[in-house]
């Protein structure tokens, strides 16, 4: 974080032709407000010194004993050492902030021993572990804020004083008088007094769409504009507050449960908007329960769907869900990679322990679409040379280097593939081709009550076809930050690839049209809805 930081710091000095106390306060009045910590934590930066070096002046960064130095540009052509000294002067006056920076954070945490406070901390805790809106008044894991695991991750509340009233439920008494499954659709037609609800939704096999995922199927992204001084002004900035309170994920652009116009590029396309397409009812049915970093341990998957999942077998329509962890299983940041990754027993035994929990809690007619595992080669063929946008200005970091500074740190989000270890992505690729036959097998072989279960491989190659027909390059359909993660356009083209593969094999995973679309829409309008 300080080497980004400091990086970003020093090119606006450059950029600017201004000093670094100048870049500072340029920076600083970019971030909102609260944010602004992230800059003012810096003080006089001599630009004859890389960020790697202002960093471990600074002890923001450290060399563990027996452990490598780690950096991400060329070392400094004097010593370590000199360089260390040469900023010890802005080190040591560094030293009292950060002194009182770690008696706030400390001070921070005993604050949730207060008894009048344990409770709400308690509360926080709970959220971030099982996913679940911060901002949920009736209890029905269903919320009307958007941020902190609402509505951006699961279909908006419209009544959350009423916990009967959620999302994906079946109408009750075909929403006479309220809409019980926040789709838009109640009251009763004056001309012939049937429902709206019955009238147009009923016997349209009305689902939802649930997302089981990892990072990719959260949307990780980190806005590159951050770290581009050549395009950065407080305009970059503004989604900053969104970003962090939905941990750098944009689930509402995602492949599967996207629902708004992307502002991070591309277009938003995604099964549920084609779901919603195809039939109005399904109207806000919607659950992206993914997380960033491995979630999928044997016990973890179902304790996450206990607390997680949104679904009452008896009361509401049934869902298409999707278990995508595309690459989890076999990325990892250890120096032994391949030791942690999940093996084809593991895989198996967490995969069908999560399935027979999704038996007893989904209604009938759901259906269940197994997604094979990426081949993540396709990284670092398409990135290893290519600057990052940190070295851009100056040509100077390419995604290797970010990779190898990563691996050295020992926080890379996939050492096997993201190396110069040809022989490593080799055996990284094989051991993912081995987990995505076991989801093949368990599609063919298993069987449950409630749902069928389907399996498709991952759509990196006809994605990147696709994509260049259009004229694309295969880099722009990967994430430029984090150099890691499917880009806005791999997710929308992703989607496209999807349907038409359920069109032709599985169609009666998708539903049928409903023909009263178009007067669904055309009252909506009437009425100043959409």
């Amino acid at each position: 974080g300080c080497v980004l930081v400091v990086s970003v710091i020093e090119q606006l000095a450059q950029w600017h032709n201004s000093t670094v106390q100048a870049a500072v306060e340029r920076l600083c009045n970019y971030i909102p407000g609260k944010y602004q910590i992230i800059c003012h934590m810096f003080c006089r930066i001599d630009r004859e010194m890389n960020a790697d070096v202002v960093c471990h002046s600074l002890k923001l960064c450290k060399q563990d004993p027996g452990q490598p130095l780690c950096h991400l540009y060329p070392p400094p052509k004097v010593s370590w050492i000199s360089a260390f000294f040469k900023a010890t002067d802005c080190g040591r006056s560094f030293e009292l902030e950060l002194d009182s920076m770690e008696t706030f954070f400390t001070g921070f945490s005993s604050v949730c021993a207060f008894p009048l406070l344990d409770n709400l901390c308690e509360k926080i805790k709970y959220v971030i572990r099982n996913k679940l809106p911060f901002e949920d008044f009736d209890g029905d894991k269903f919320s009307t804020f958007p941020t902190l695991r609402g509505y951006h991750w699961r279909g908006r509340d419209c009544d959350d004083k009423n916990s009967t009233v959620y999302p994906g439920r079946r109408p009750d008494n075909w929403d006479v008088e309220s809409d019980s499954n926040c789709n838009g659709i109640w009251g009763v037609d004056p001309k012939d007094g049937i429902p709206y609800e019955e009238k147009f939704c009923k016997g349209a096999g009305s689902q939802g769409v649930v997302l089981l995922g990892d990072s990719a199927g959260a949307h990780f992204h980190i806005p590159p504009e951050w770290m581009t001084v050549t395009q950065m002004s407080a305009k970059s900035f503004a989604n900053l507050p969104m970003a962090f309170t939905d941990e750098l994920d944009w689930p509402q652009f995602s492949e599967i449960t996207g629902f708004l116009n992307s502002t991070i590029g591309g277009w938003t396309d995604s099964l549920y908007l084609r779901l919603h397409r195809r039939n109005r009812c399904n109207h806000r049915d919607l659950q992206n329960i993914s997380q960033n970093g491995k979630m999928y341990f044997p016990i973890n998957i179902v304790v996450c769907l206990f607390f997680s999942l949104a679904r009452n077998q008896l009361l509401d329509n049934p869902a298409v869900v999707i278990y995508a962890t595309i690459g989890n299983d076999v990325c990892n940041g250890n120096r032994d990679t391949l030791a942690h990754m999940t093996t084809p027993k593991e895989m198996l035994s967490n995969v069908v322990q999560a399935l027979r929990y999704l038996d007893s809690r989904l209604p009938n007619s759901s259906h269940v679409i197994l997604t094979g595992l990426v081949d993540g080669r396709f990284l670092w063929d398409n990135l290893h040379d290519r600057y990052h946008p940190l070295g851009q200005l100056n040509r100077d970091i390419t995604y290797s280097q970010l990779y190898s500074f990563l691996d050295c740190l020992q926080v890379s989000p996939c050492s096997g593939w993201l190396t110069s270890n040809e022989t490593l992505r080799n055996l990284t690729s094989e051991r993912a081709l081995q987990l995505s036959s076991v989801l093949k097998e368990i599609a063919r072989s298993e069987k449950f009550a409630s749902f069928d279960v389907f399996y498709m491989d991952f759509p990196l190659r006809q994605t990147s076809e696709e994509w260049h027909k259009m004229g694309g390059e295969p880099w722009q359909l990967i994430e430029p930050v984090d150099g890691f993660h499917p880009s806005q356009i791999a997710a929308a083209l992703g989607t496209s690839i999807t349907w038409q593969k359920a069109l032709h094999e599985w169609p009666q995973v998708l539903g049928k049209e409903n023909p009263f679309n178009d007067q669904i829409e055309a009252i909506f309008k009437d009425q100043g809805g959409h």
